[in-house]
C-alpha cells in the first residue's frame, strides 16, 4: 500500500511497474486554473517556493488535456525494479530521449516541446516509464493562453494528472486517491509552481507554514481549517484587459527575485499574510479579506516594478478598473475586491450574496475597459476531473 500520511520526495519514486499491463491507451483530464490570494513570487531549485501561498481553485477557466500513449516497438514488456540495477541501466542506455508530439487547440506546437521536455526530465526519476512510450499530448484552454490566467498552472497540472493515470494502470499496486492527488501535485509543481494548486479545491495552500497543518513545499494541500460561510461559492469575474502574451514570463519574473532589494521583506510579508488570511477565512471578516487580497496583488506588481530589469505589467485600463472598484465599494459598502496575477487582467472577487449587484456593476461600468468587452464569469471550483481513460 502507498503511504498516506507524511509524504517525502522518496515516497513519490515509482519503484515497480509492468508495461505488460498497459501497452497503449489514452486519458483525458479537465483541470482548472487557480487565483492566488496570497501570492508566491520567488523560488529555489527545484521549484521550491520562497514563501507560502494560498489560492482559490477556479471552475470555468480550465485546460482540457488528452494524453495518448503507446509502448515503443523496441521496448519489451518488463518489470522495472529500483533494486534491479541492470534493468534500470538498460532503460537509460536504450533510449536517447522522450518521444512526444504536442497539439494545442488543434495545431501542432513544436515551440511548446522544450518546456515539456524539461518537465519530463525533472519528473523521470519519479515516473521512470516516460521513455517506454510514445506520447501525443492534445490540449486546449477555455481562456486566452499566456494572458495572465495561469495557463501553465492548469496545463501542467492536467498533464501531471494524465501521467498519474498511466502510472496507476502500470503500477499493479492499489493507489489511494490521496496519494494520487499528492503525487500529481508534486509532479505538476516541477512543471509550473502554481500548477500544484490546481489539482484539488476549493482553497489550496502550497509551501510549508507553521500555521497550516500538513502544508508542504513539495505539493499543494487543501486548506485544513473550517471555512466561514461568507467564502462559500465565491465569485471571480476575470476582466480581460489584454488578451495578448504577457510582457514577461512568470519564469523570468521569479528569477528577478534573486538579489531583489526587497525580496526578504516580501517573503516575510507573504508568510505573515498567510497567518492573517487563515484567521479571516475562519471568522468571515470580509473587510479584512479585502485588505489582504488587494495588498497582495499590488505587492506582487511592486516587486516587478522594482526588480532589475523592471516591468510594468498593468495597463492603463487595469488602473481604471481598480479605481472604479474602489469608488463602487465606498459608495455601496460592497465587499467587492480585486486581485491580479502577473499580467494586466483583473480578477474581480465577490461573495455569492452580492452576485446580482456586482454583476450589474461589472456590465455597466467595467467591461468597457476590457479588450473587445471580453470577460469570463467564474467562481470557486472543486478541482480537476477525469473525463476518460481508455
Amino acid at each position: 500500500m502507498y503511504k498516506i500520511f507524511v509524504l517525502t520526495e522518496i515516497d513519490f519514486i515509482l519503484s515497480n511497474y509492468n508495461t505488460a499491463t498497459t501497452s497503449e491507451g489514452n486519458v483525458t483530464w479537465k483541470t482548472p486554473s487557480n487565483i492566488a490570494l496570497v501570492k508566491y513570487w520567488g523560488k529555489q531549485e527545484p521549484q521550491i517556493p520562497e514563501n507560502t501561498s494560498i489560492s482559490f481553485t477556479l471552475d470555468a477557466c480550465f485546460t482540457l488535456t488528452t494524453l495518448k500513449y503507446k509502448l515503443k516497438e523496441n521496448r519489451h514488456s518488463e518489470l522495472v525494479s529500483e533494486s534491479d540495477e541492470e534493468n534500470l541501466k538498460q532503460v537509460q542506455v536504450d533510449e536517447n530521449g522522450y518521444n512526444f508530439e504536442i497539439y494545442f487547440e488543434g495545431e501542432k506546437k513544436n515551440d511548446f516541446k522544450p518546456k515539456i521536455a524539461t518537465f519530463f526530465k525533472r519528473i523521470e526519476k519519479y515516473v521512470p516509464f516516460l521513455k517506454d512510450f510514445d506520447f501525443t499530448i492534445e490540449s486546449r484552454n477555455s481562456f486566452p493562453h499566456s494572458s495572465g490566467i495561469a495557463s501553465s498552472a492548469s496545463g501542467m497540472s492536467a498533464l501531471a494528472l494524465c501521467i498519474m493515470s498511466v502510472e496507476r494502470s502500470l503500477s499493479g499496486v492499489e493507489m489511494t486517491d490521496e496519494y494520487f492527488n499528492k503525487k500529481a501535485s508534486f509532479l505538476a509543481r516541477l512543471g509550473s509552481g502554481s500548477a500544484c494548486r490546481s489539482i484539488e479545491g476549493e482553497l489550496i495552500v502550497w509551501g510549508k507554514h507553521t500555521d497550516i497543518e500538513g502544508s508542504s513545499n513539495l505539493f499543494g494541500v487543501k486548506y485544513p481549517n473550517k471555512v466561514h460561510q461568507n467564502f462559500r461559492n465565491y465569485h471571480d469575474t476575470i476582466l480581460l484587459v489584454d488578451e495578448g502574451k504577457k510582457q514577461v514570463s512568470s519564469t523570468v519574473g521569479h528569477k528577478l527575485m534573486f538579489n531583489h532589494p526587497f525580496a526578504q521583506q516580501r517573503f516575510q510579508q507573504a508568510n505573515n499574510n498567510i497567518s492573517n488570511i487563515s484567521e479571516v477565512l475562519q471568522n468571515g471578516d470580509l473587510k479584512a479579506f479585502i485588505a489582504i487580497v488587494e495588498s497582495e496583488a499590488l505587492s506582487l506588481h511592486a516587486m516587478m516594478m522594482t526588480s532589475n530589469p523592471y516591468f510594468i505589467l498593468m495597463k492603463p485600463n487595469t488602473l481604471k478598473i481598480i479605481h472604479k472598484i474602489w469608488a463602487f465599494r465606498e459608495q455601496t459598502n460592497s465587499n467587492i475586491c480585486f486581485t491580479l496575477d502577473a499580467g494586466a487582467n483583473v480578477h474581480v472577487l465577490f461573495p455569492e450574496n452580492e452576485k446580482k449587484r456586482v454583476n450589474n456593476f461589472i456590465i455597466n461600468e467595467l467591461i468597457q475597459y476590457c479588450q473587445e468587452n471580453h470577460y469570463i464569469c467564474d467562481r470557486v471550483g472543486i478541482g480537476a476531473k477525469q473525463l476518460s481513460n481508455n
